[in-house]
């Protein structure tokens, strides 16, 4: 006990197994007391109920419970706790919001898992630099909640209210994406706690892009014990390594993010959603191309199958068409607006649209868009006691109208019940498809259905996940896609990282 309190205020310890071989239910008292003396008591849990809830994700994936649940208050209780895991030989997984699809967070070795919800600050906000630094615990209607007045807003939206932070832990995209970028060019620096409990600012402290050519003072007031974010970054910089571009979808296997600072972005003057249906898919993709190669600068636009739009509107009780839809959301001047949306309804009617409906005011574009976000649930609901599962494929836009539409077919001809939404204007697109978890034969037939989409995708230069990531169900997708070699790379870089292999074992490789 004495020396596992020594790791908690940063002694050294030997190797003591107090995990054996990952084991669930291999913590020790001593272990456990230790943790205790980190966080405080109430701030641990060994509860089988809590264990289970940061076991699983929303993914089809088995729970599979940690030994423990910690929740640390700062930065500084995440680095010691990571260091007396870590000498320790017990597993360390990260956790969020427990939004994932991908079962980032199933503890397949047991371990401690680091519910870093309680740190939820927006550390400092720059709306001169265009920038924001946020600790785990903030999600994406949070920070934009907190934005409203200050004529700025962070328009990565992956539709669930996630942790910015493990949005960026996972390279998370959404329906912005088009215009907007995905996390991977909207995240200037990351705050990362490594796997013994160092503590790495992956573009250096404070660095972050400025729009004026002076800097600008730290505050006075406090903000904790670490106060590395303050305004003295500049433009650009060539300096070193992309460190922040390789914990950018990294899902907690190198290190735990404790806090990211986000590029922001000026709020639309004007904006106004417009949805459209169509004959078939291909009149429906076909739109979405013609519209991207006009240029209309288009800053959402979504696929919803028919599947899909029957399934919204049982379960928001509307009366949509029940046909292949697009949404589509444009951000401007009034004029430009005009404009946009004359250049759209014109190319969905030259490809068979009807139904062409906009909207401006604030209440019926949320009600629009609330169709799209629920796009998930309202497709559990035609099976329920039914998970789901969402494959991720995106292609070159050039090669989104083959693919779409030969998956459409492949989804009938399999008898499998899904539907297909997508973030159509990057090429990314998504199977949702239900399955009994007790019936191995139908798990058997929903991953062969996965992993051959996956393939069609990689023929045609895509890639097998546009925005989940790989979790435990693509790895074999991952070596096909990135070949031996880029695969044995990021081995070694794990390896260098995390010499023991303790960061969320089993994901990604």
């Amino acid at each position: 006990m004495a020396s596992l309190l020594r790791v908690a205020t940063w002694g050294l310890c030997p190797w003591r197994g107090y995990c054996s071989k990952g084991t669930q239910g291999a913590l020790s008292d001593g272990f456990v007391a230790a943790l205790k003396a980190v966080v405080g008591p109430p701030h641990v849990s060994m509860a089988a109920a809590v264990r289970e809830q940061h076991g699983r994700d929303e993914s089809m994936h088995r729970c599979q419970p940690p030994d423990a649940v910690v929740w640390p208050q700062n930065v500084d209780q995440v680095c010691r706790l990571a260091a007396l895991c870590y000498c320790q030989g017990v597993p360390i997984i990260p956790f969020g919001t427990g939004t994932g699809l991908e079962g980032g967070v199933c503890a397949v070795q047991g371990g401690v898992c680091i519910n870093l919800t309680h740190m939820d600050r927006i550390v400092e906000l720059n709306p001169e630099d265009f920038s924001v630094v946020v600790e785990p615990g903030v999600t994406h209607k949070a920070l934009n909640t907190h934005l409203r007045d200050s004529g700025l807003w962070f328009p990565v939206d992956p539709g669930a209210d996630a942790s910015l932070c493990g949005m960026a832990a996972t390279g998370a995209s959404g329906t912005n994406a088009v215009r907007y970028g995905t996390m991977r060019e909207n995240v200037l620096n990351l705050e990362v706690v490594l796997p013994d409990g160092r503590l790495l600012h992956t573009a250096g402290p404070g660095r972050h892009f400025r729009r004026r050519p002076w800097a600008r003072r730290p505050s006075a007031h406090g903000l904790g014990t670490h106060l590395p974010y303050v305004s003295l970054g500049s433009r650009k910089s060539a300096a070193g390594y992309n460190l922040t571009g390789l914990f950018v979808g990294s899902e907690g296997t190198l290190g735990l993010i404790t806090a990211t600072t986000l590029r922001l972005h000026p709020a639309p003057e004007a904006t106004v959603v417009a949805t459209c249906a169509f004959p078939s898919v291909q009149a429906a993709v076909d739109s979405t191309v013609h519209i991207l190669q006009a240029a209309v600068p288009v800053a959402r636009i979504e696929f919803l199958d028919d599947v899909m739009m029957d399934a919204c509107n049982r379960h928001n009780k509307l009366n949509c068409s029940v046909a292949p839809t697009l949404f589509l959301e444009f951000h401007g001047s009034e004029q430009a607006l005009a404009e946009q949306l004359r250049q759209a309804e014109e190319i969905t009617q030259h490809n068979g649209a009807f139904h062409f409906f906009w909207a401006k005011e604030a209440e019926e574009r949320s009600r629009l868009w609330t169709v799209r976000h629920n796009a998930w649930y309202a497709v559990l609901a035609l099976r329920p006691g039914c998970k789901g599962y969402s494959t991720d494929v995106c292609v070159p836009i050039s090669r989104l109208p083959e693919i779409l539409v030969r998956t459409k077919e492949d989804l009938k001809a399999s008898g499998l019940t899904g539907a297909i939404v997508g973030h159509v204007g990057d090429g990314n697109f998504h199977c949702i498809l239900l399955v009994d978890p007790e019936d191995p034969e139908e798990l058997h037939r929903v991953g062969a259905f996965a992993q051959q989409l996956g393939r069609q995708a990689l023929a045609l230069h895509g890639t097998c996940t546009g925005e989940h990531g790989i979790g435990l169900g693509k790895q074999q997708l991952l070596q096909e896609e990135v070949g031996a070699v880029g695969v044995e790379t990021m081995r070694q870089l794990k390896a260098m990282l995390d010499p023991r292999g303790l960061m969320n074992p089993g994901k990604v490789l």
